[in-house]
């Protein structure tokens, strides 16, 4: 398990995800450098809210299709990354940091 924090604001609970979420979170991640996204140390994200507002009424995502690099591919999300989004757009997080359980 992880444990996923609100950078901004501890006083948000924290949410414990699997561990393949280290992984997970890079499909949602807002990239370094795009407006509004502070550089972040390792161990941190940024997610756009209204991102992961989106992927959360559509119930998917869009990636970069693995058989075809010039194409997007549509994933359904998981239930443990819709509980995640939901601890997102109801706490208003955007700055996460992923950290081992302890």
């Amino acid at each position: 398990m992880v444990t996923v924090r609100a950078v901004n604001n501890p006083a948000i609970p924290t949410l414990e995800m699997p561990d393949r979420f280290r992984t997970d979170v890079a499909y949602f991640m807002t990239p370094s450098g795009e407006a509004g996204v502070p550089p972040l140390p390792a161990g941190e994200y940024w997610i756009r809210l209204t991102d992961a507002g989106r992927w959360l009424s559509e119930g998917t995502i869009q990636v970069i299709s693995p058989l075809d690099s010039t194409k997007m591919a549509e994933i359904e999300l998981t239930e443990e990354q819709e509980l995640w989004l939901e601890w997102l757009v109801h706490h208003g997080v955007e700055q996460i940091r992923v950290e081992p359980h302890s």
